[in-house]
């Protein structure tokens, strides 16, 4: 029995696949977060699922239970799901995946996704991801990428990667395309290693923002763009009060523009918890604390006025 599940396949027209995964290869939460505001801006409407029974240890990635209707309680299992978008604004079909990275089987996973790439007509997809990075946090998110296509990654001007070491579902995902003779893309958003705070409104914005460029598409980010502007705020509020932090924050700005905005991250294959070029890092870690414990206490004294 197939693990997938495919309600009906929708009318699509030159389709292409954009999805995330929740996990290792979602820092800040900014990749499903951006996959999560596609989905309703272009009110895309589910068409097919992948039951989660093979591909999770539920004692580690355990359901949820709510109470349905204020009678019985329902459990909710991980989701992964697929929907589709046939705005009359967009000149090809968009499906979106939203998902969570598995712990099981990846390969049964991968060929899963696999056939709805397949069934669905799709001759390129798009795999969204964050990475944890010595960036600072007042500086325009920084998007980098790879492609399948050697073609494509120089009309994208992406860098070649040299990474060799372990990779999460996206790497994953990417190579089983690579392997089906369809080509793929992969967008990552740089999030800074000391806010932990989920979802990150900036870099899913960075995220949305870098795609609209790609698919030459235009689309209301009003929401994300508000949420973005709130979290710098709430940060800065938090940063301004830690010299300590505010110290921090300053040296990772002038690297930054001593480096041209150009220093080497962490290769995206290396999925989300990996850091930047590692300068730092010990004491990043220390602020990263501090900064948490600040902006609980501003939240703790907000709850209490």
């Amino acid at each position: 029995m197939s693990a997938l599940t495919v309600e009906k396949i929708p009318e699509l027209t030159d389709p292409v696949l954009i999805v995330a995964f929740a996990g290792w290869n979602d820092a800040g939460g900014a990749a499903t977060h951006a996959t999560q505001f596609l989905i309703k801006r272009l009110q895309a409407d589910r068409f097919a699922s992948v039951d989660p029974e093979e591909f999770y240890n539920f004692s580690e990635q355990r359901p949820h239970v709510r109470l349905k209707d204020g009678v019985y309680r329902e459990i909710i299992w991980p989701k992964n799901e697929f929907f589709a978008s046939r705005t009359a604004t967009l000149k090809r079909s968009i499906v979106l995946g939203l998902g969570i990275e598995p712990q099981l089987r990846w390969k049964t996973y991968c060929a899963a996704l696999i056939d709805i790439v397949k069934q669905c007509g799709v001759k390129l997809v798009i795999t969204l991801g964050a990475l944890l990075a010595d960036v600072a946090y007042s500086r325009p998110v920084r998007v980098i990428g790879f492609s399948s296509d050697p073609e494509l990654s120089a009309q994208l001007h992406f860098s070649q990667s040299r990474y060799e070491g372990p990779t999460g579902i996206v790497g994953v995902f990417n190579d089983a395309c690579r392997q089906a003779g369809v080509t793929s893309v992969s967008f990552w958003a740089n999030v800074p290693h000391y806010i932990s705070a989920s979802p990150n409104p900036k870099a899913a914005l960075a995220l949305v923002t870098r795609l609209e460029s790609f698919l030459q598409v235009a689309l209301d980010t009003t929401e994300l763009v508000s949420g973005a502007a709130e979290f710098d705020t709430q940060v800065a509020k938090a940063v301004a009060e830690n010299p300590n932090m505010a110290a921090y924050v300053k040296q990772l700005e002038e690297q930054e523009q001593e480096e041209g905005l150009l220093m080497d991250t962490v290769p995206p294959e290396n999925g989300g918890n990996g850091h930047g070029n590692g300068n730092g890092h010990a004491n990043g870690k220390d602020m990263a604390e501090e900064l948490q414990r600040f902006l609980q206490q501003r939240k703790d004294r907000k709850d209490e006025d």
